[in-house]
């Protein structure tokens, strides 16, 4: 059976997986519209598999901000594939394409996904980060909805005390999704917040607790000590803990958000992304890129505005997402 036909059978199966197949394919309209109809108009234009076609391939994809590195190494491999079953149609290429795409997220494990990392004997203490303005509060209540909703008693402590309303906007997602939230006054300790934080969730039998962080200080330096300081906090109280610490990062910005998972991972143990604003943008190759240049796995991505459009990272999904015209074509 073929790649293409897989993707569709897993995603037309069930009712609950077509939900996601529908999340997936219209939260990557413009990706998809751009990216596929783009593709679609090379093969028109080459029919015959050359070394222009590839060049022209190769544009195409570091436009959809996959990365200058990883579209070098997939174009080469595609052109050794090409080459290996004699493939001389351009159309034929489609699949092959679909199927490295794949290949590049999931490093040939084909994983569906990369579940979250929670403390199954206790507290789990989830740690976000990331600059202002890539939607991590909201990620943060997101992501408190979709744990309550699953059975979890959970708890945000506000530990970005810096930006001007950040401590409010996060009390607003505590009351909308119906969790506690530890709060102190702006300009407090952050590195407190999160302390309290930890010492109310014992005490009152939490299962998750997700801290908030400042996204900007004076300087980059700044941030990142304030960062390692919760983090010592953190380890303090809980060995072993934060059990995950999440960068958001806002997917329309493309190459921008690269180099901001760069400077994270630098500085902090990021074990896994949240890229929000999937739905936003034609750029939704970034996702490859992070994977391929960071090894940091895409856990969640946001596919919209509503509270449950936080949606569990699944790289075949995303491929299905990317080239759902041609497979119902």
């Amino acid at each position: 059976m073929s790649f293409f036909k897989k993707l569709k059978e897993k995603f037309t199966s069930s009712a609950e997986t077509e939900e996601v197949s529908d999340k997936y394919k219209s939260g990557l309209s413009k990706t998809r519209h751009s990216f596929a109809s783009k593709l679609n108009d090379l093969v028109a234009r080459y029919r015959k598999v050359d070394e222009e076609f590839f060049e022209d391939l190769e544009e195409l994809l570091i436009q959809a901000d996959v990365g200058v590195n990883t579209v070098m190494e997939l174009v080469e491999e595609l052109e050794m594939e090409a080459k290996r079953q004699n493939i001389k149609d351009a159309s034929d290429l489609k699949e092959l394409i679909s199927e490295q795409l794949v290949q590049i997220y999931s490093n040939g494990d084909f994983v569906d996904e990369v579940p979250l990392n929670l403390n199954q004997d206790g507290l789990s203490v989830i740690l976000f980060v990331g600059v202002n303005g890539v939607g991590k509060t909201t990620s943060i209540g997101k992501l408190a909805h979709q744990l309550k909703a699953d059975g979890k008693k959970v708890l945000l402590a506000a530990g970005d005390t810096f930006r001007a309303g950040a401590i409010e906007q996060l009390s607003v997602w505590a009351d909308r999704v119906g969790v506690d939230i530890i709060k102190h006054s702006e300009g407090s300790d952050p590195a407190a917040v999160i302390y309290d934080g930890i010492q109310a969730a014992r005490s009152r039998g939490v299962d998750v607790l997700l801290c908030d962080t400042a996204g900007r200080l004076q300087n980059k330096v700044n941030l990142m000590n304030e960062l390692n300081k919760v983090k010592r906090v953190i380890e303090r109280e809980i060995p072993q803990a934060p059990h995950e610490v999440l960068l958001v990062l806002d997917a329309t910005t493309g190459q921008n958000a690269l180099s901001q998972a760069k400077t994270f991972a630098q500085a902090t143990d990021v074990s896994g992304i949240v890229l929000t604003k999937l739905d936003g943008t034609a750029k939704g190759g970034i996702v490859l890129a992070i994977r391929k240049e960071l090894n940091i796995p895409v856990k969640y991505v946001g596919l919209g505005e509503k509270v449950t459009d936080l949606e569990t990272f699944d790289p075949n999904a995303f491929v299905y997402g990317l080239f759902a015209d041609m497979l119902e074509g």
